[in-house]
């Protein structure tokens, strides 16, 4: 067998149809129909089992994929690191984060610290981030719900407060804290479902016997802050804001949840299978090992 053979039927396995794939790889079909023979008899055993035109795959097939997809993701990952030791110095890093403003001020830090590093930002929920980790297109997420997966790791870099914000002249300006149940009745502008500030939402509700009142939700966790001050509604801002907004023309009172863990737990995940380029084992211990910019909660008391 060749690497040929092994992306050919890389490619089919993930249709499960020999057309689409030959498509993607720009074959004839024959030739792809062909090439998975040569590799099955090579084996000793088929790897699809055929009905018609349709083809699915079988145990065999199960078994050989997931070595074949370790393998050139292997070979991938050298040529990537070949390929940035020769391009940029240090090697590249990529990085995804559920919200932009979290992770701005550290990937600043770590360009001033490290001008010679390619860094890449992406923007993704859990469930983009989970996928990214898989096909290995990130080193690293910044991420505010759990990851979960057989070869993740996580370091958790830090805990801060999520407060309420509401419009100014609101009922609730001016208090202290509130219970759940206390705005139970309240609009709430929030993120779509899959990004953290909708999961802590549904969460803290949840555990009232609760549904929130969605009035507004999006993509955009930082445009929040713009609805509630234009009084669409209320909603779960994470601390850092009240300090960034506090110099920002965006005004919103803030007000405290009185409900256990209404806290944002960030966390540095990564796939350790993945190479780590130059960059990126640089930018781990850069991370890991200082403080992280945001509103600092004690750590949780423990008997």
């Amino acid at each position: 067998m060749d690497l040929l053979q092994l992306r050919y039927f890389q490619t089919v396995a993930r249709y499960e149809h020999i057309s689409r794939a030959a498509e993607e790889l720009r074959i004839a079909q024959p030739s792809l129909s062909r090439a998975i023979a040569r590799l099955e008899a090579d084996l000793g055993a088929a790897l699809f089992d055929r009905q018609g035109r349709r083809i699915r795959l079988n145990q065999y097939g199960v078994i050989f994929l997931r070595h074949v997809d370790r393998a050139l993701s292997e070979l991938d990952d050298g040529r990537r690191a070949v390929r940035e030791a020769r391009d940029t110095g240090l090697g590249r890093v990529s990085v995804a984060s559920e919200t932009l403003l979290t992770i701005t001020p550290l990937l600043g830090s770590f360009r001033a610290a490290h001008p010679r590093a390619d860094v890449r930002l992406f923007q993704s929920n859990a469930q983009e981030m989970d996928r990214q980790l898989r096909a290995r297109e990130v080193d690293f997420c910044v991420a505010s719900q759990p990851l979960s997966g057989a070869h993740i790791e996580a370091v958790e870099l830090d805990r801060e407060e999520v407060l309420l914000a509401v419009p100014r002249g609101h009922r609730l300006d001016g208090r202290e804290s509130v219970t759940i149940r206390e705005i139970a009745d309240e609009p709430f502008v929030t993120t779509r479902v899959g990004h953290w500030q909708r999961a802590l939402l549904d969460r803290l509700f949840a555990s009232e016997g609760l549904t929130p009142l969605i009035s507004c939700e999006g993509d955009e966790p930082a445009a929040s802050q713009d609805m509630i001050s234009a009084g669409l509604g209320i909603g779960l801002i994470p601390a850092v804001s009240r300090k960034v907004g506090s110099h920002s023309r965006v005004p919103v009172a803030w007000v405290g949840v009185d409900a256990p863990d209404c806290v944002r737990v960030l966390t540095l995940v990564w796939n350790r299978d993945t190479h780590l380029s130059e960059a990126a084992l640089k930018f781990r211990e850069f991370t890991t090992g200082r403080p992280f910019v945001t509103h600092h909660l004690p750590e949780p008391h423990r008997e």
